[in-house]
């Protein structure tokens, strides 16, 4: 493993992950359609922290989804690299998901019967230059529990196997649902070290979704969505480090 970098050795220079257009997404429901993202446009790249903030239903999880290939628009394009997401079909799709997306969700979805190491194992098969299980949950903080089952850990040792899963296939973009919406703030916080830890060491766009305005300090850029649009978005001069942040 190299070096952690700190968050002001990451230069200006950046390489396109993302280019999202005219994005759109409406649920057909039983009370009639919900327009749950109305055409957005935004361009996301490789090593940045993006937070996603937004009150309920204004888009977050859906947008996520979409980046990572979980569902599918009902119109405009998003495209990965120099590649066209939202014209593959199912096969490659699944394919780009295995290979170059790492997922963080609010609840860790662990297996229960098998050790920390062995749910971290699991994804090694679906990548062509996976890190050891064992580097990996070093990075997260966990390497003295990785012969633990998951019922052994706490809520947040719990949320890191479930970080260092998802960056054990090296993923060009990890995406972060709510990871610290089911613990406590201490516990959040050592959380989104791990994430942090994750993005400078492999250069990893991180794109989080979250209610809590105070994690958006750790970022790159914030982007403020309301009804399914973009309704603001900063940079920020700084990126605060996880440990600086308390809520």
């Amino acid at each position: 493993m190299t070096g952690v970098k700190d968050a002001a050795d990451v230069g200006p220079t950046r390489t396109r992950v993302y280019s999202v257009r005219a994005l759109t997404k409406t649920y057909e429901t039983s009370g009639g359609q919900v327009h749950a993202l109305r055409g957005i446009d935004l361009d996301l790249f490789d090593g940045e922290i993006i937070v996603l903030l937004g009150p309920s239903g204004s888009g977050k999880s859906t947008l996520l989804s979409l980046l990572g290939g979980l569902d599918r628009p009902t119109a405009g394009q998003i495209w990965f690299r120099d590649g066209e997401l939202t014209s593959l079909d199912d096969r490659a799709l699944t394919a780009y998901r295995r290979r170059h997306v790492g997922f963080v969700f609010q609840f860790y979805n662990l297996i229960p019967s098998l050790t920390v190491r062995e749910n971290v194992e699991l994804v090694t098969d679906m990548a062509d230059r996976p890190v050891a299980p064992t580097d990996a949950l070093e990075l997260v903080g966990l390497a003295q529990r990785m012969d633990h089952f998951p019922a052994q850990l706490s809520g947040g040792e719990q949320q890191r196997v479930a970080i260092a899963r998802a960056i054990t296939k090296r993923p060009a973009v990890l995406l972060c649902d709510e990871p610290t919406g089911a613990v406590d703030s201490k516990t959040g916080a050592r959380v989104l070290e791990a994430i942090e830890r994750c993005n400078l060491e492999f250069g990893t766009l991180t794109v989080l979704v979250t209610h809590n305005t105070v994690i958006a300090g750790m970022a790159d850029r914030v982007l403020s969505l309301a009804d399914g649009a973009v309704a603001g978005e900063r940079a920020n001069a700084r990126r605060r480090k996880a440990r600086e942040l308390a809520w």
